[in-house]
């Protein structure tokens, strides 16, 4: 079966429409229409059940629906990666602001090792996902996300603090509750899908006060201050890779060991 065939497939099955279908493929729609009733003829199934105002799917068609998009994500993921295996960089995805501190002493004993590759930063919401598509070979994610599939080295911890106007009447203190935060109007317990500067700005504007790491929390500003957060655990941040990552992606994984084993147990206390 050609892959063609599956794009095909899954193209019809998620449209439920051979016009839009053959519009999103760039195709017109007779030879798409061939296409899926020579893929049944050969699957020896039916996949689609067609009316003169209405395509559905089969019982079948619902089966091989999950089984192709696994299919064709698969074969996405090994391209990427032997793209990434012949490479020269080494690609690093990160959220906006976590762990500057440990990541770049990373990085720097990386750089030590012998023929390092160039290492490219990707900043992403979702770092995990980056890594397990492929489209990364390491990434830098709190414990807390989906880790399924990956494998991990624990880097060190983030303690919670708080992002407030500097005018803000708790911007002055030492250390500052959630019960305390949750008073607050602009609070918001889910850190919104910005930039770090877009939320930095957003707090210093008065329209957001919110939860980050303390590496995000140190590149505030004069008009954001950055205060403890008590009564939370800190973040756990660790390394994740993909099975089959490339060798220099392991240099890197190796220098991530070393780091954590010649900083103790400070490594994992805190990032600075």
């Amino acid at each position: 079966m050609a892959t063609r065939e599956l794009a095909y497939f899954v193209a019809v099955a998620e449209e439920l429409h051979f016009g839009r279908a053959a519009d999103r493929l760039g195709i017109t729609q007779p030879p798409l229409s061939r296409a899926i009733a020579s893929l049944e003829r050969r699957v020896g199934v039916q996949l689609f059940v067609r009316t003169s105002r209405s395509v559905g799917l089969t019982a079948a068609g619902r089966t091989l629906l999950v089984e192709a998009r696994a299919t064709l994500e698969a074969l996405d993921r090994a391209v990427r990666r032997t793209q990434l295996a012949g490479a020269t960089k080494l690609w690093l995805a990160a959220t906006p602001g976590a762990g500057t501190v440990p990541l770049r002493a990373i990085i720097t004993a990386y750089a030590r090792t012998r023929n390092p590759a160039a290492v490219e930063i990707v900043f992403t919401r979702d770092p995990a996902a980056a890594v397990r598509s492929g489209s990364v070979d390491v990434a830098l994610v709190c414990d807390t996300e989906d880790l399924s599939g990956l494998q991990t080295i624990g880097v060190a911890n983030e303690r919670p603090f708080a992002l407030l106007p500097a005018q803000h009447r708790l911007a002055a203190d030492r250390s500052v509750s959630l019960a305390r935060l949750q008073h607050e109007a602009t609070f918001t317990e889910e850190c919104p899908a910005l930039t770090l500067d877009e939320i930095i700005d957003s707090v210093a504007l008065d329209r957001l006060i919110v939860i980050v790491g303390e590496g995000a929390g140190a590149r505030t500003g004069s008009a954001v201050s950055a205060v403890p957060v008590t009564g939370l655990a800190p973040s756990r941040l660790v390394l994740a890779w993909a099975a089959g990552a490339p060798p220099m992606a392991g240099s890197l994984i190796a220098a991530a060991g070393r780091y954590v084993a010649g900083a103790g147990r400070h490594a994992l206390m805190a990032v600075a």
